[in-house]
């Protein structure tokens, strides 16, 4: 023990740079776990309004009175199609751990166009009516036709980005863990695969993407269900019946 605050009184000065490196760490998975949070968020939001869409929504009985449209009807249709259209084809990424290897800076909101289609999809979202029936002003609809615009621009621009850029933003160790990812999540879900095996990619695929890209825990509720795919039964070959004992002669 002695020895020990004898080190501790030699080398004192060590607790400042090792103080400073925890903190760095704490923030870095502060910042990972704020990121992951906010952009189930974003998931979830899509997601609802994709479901309450009007062409999304059956009808659970025949209505008793017709109602007559307002006149922005067709209008807010037609807009709700587009907007609708723009958030499947990010959910495509978002829910597809494979494309968000391929492309990883469509889900990384400190690229540019990036967050420039994320602020676009904000907007959108807020003007959006509550339903295609909803009586709106004149500058109310131009203001969501505006932004609905603004969504689809801001996505295909972004998406081309990515596409052109794919993984050039990382080091070559980063793009070799990638990689590597990429390759075993084939194994993963790959339904010729045993159990254990894709259990065991699986496993490995999260740690070769943990600190490189944000993976939102609906991704990974879908990449799971892959996993679990059930193997194909054996089937068994019937017992045939035992005959019957034979009759003792008289």
């Amino acid at each position: 023990m002695e020895q020990f605050w004898q080190f501790a009184g030699a080398y004192w000065w060590l607790v400042f740079p090792l103080a400073a490196g925890l903190g760095g760490v704490a923030r870095s998975w502060e910042r990972g776990a704020r990121a992951r949070h906010k952009r189930r968020l974003e998931i979830l939001q899509a997601k609802t309004a994709l479901r309450s869409s009007p062409k999304a929504v059956a009808t659970a009985s025949a209505p008793t009175s017709i109602t007559k449209p307002t006149p922005t009807q067709p209008q807010l249709e037609k807009l709700f199609a587009a907007h609708d259209g723009v958030t499947k084809r990010w959910l495509e990424y978002e829910l597809d751990v494979a494309k968000l290897i391929a492309f990883p800076t469509i889900s990384d909101g400190r690229q540019p166009l990036t967050a420039a289609f994320l602020r676009a999809k904000k907007t959108a979202d807020r003007l959006r009516p509550a339903s295609a029936k909803a009586h709106v002003t004149t500058d109310e609809l131009a203001a969501y036709a505006a932004a609905v615009t603004d969504y689809e621009v801001a996505f295909d621009v972004a998406e081309r980005e990515a596409r052109r850029l794919r993984d050039s933003d990382f080091s070559d160790a980063e793009r070799k863990r990638l990689a590597t990812a990429q390759r075993l999540l084939s194994v993963a879900v790959d339904e010729a695969a045993t159990a254990a095996e894709r259990q065991l990619a699986y496993k490995r695929v999260r740690e070769e993407l943990d600190g490189l890209i944000v993976v939102s825990d609906d991704a990974i509720t879908v990449l799971e269900e892959k996993v679990a795919l059930a193997l194909p039964t054996t089937p068994t070959t019937p017992t045939p019946p035992a005959e019957p004992p034979a009759h003792p002669e008289h």
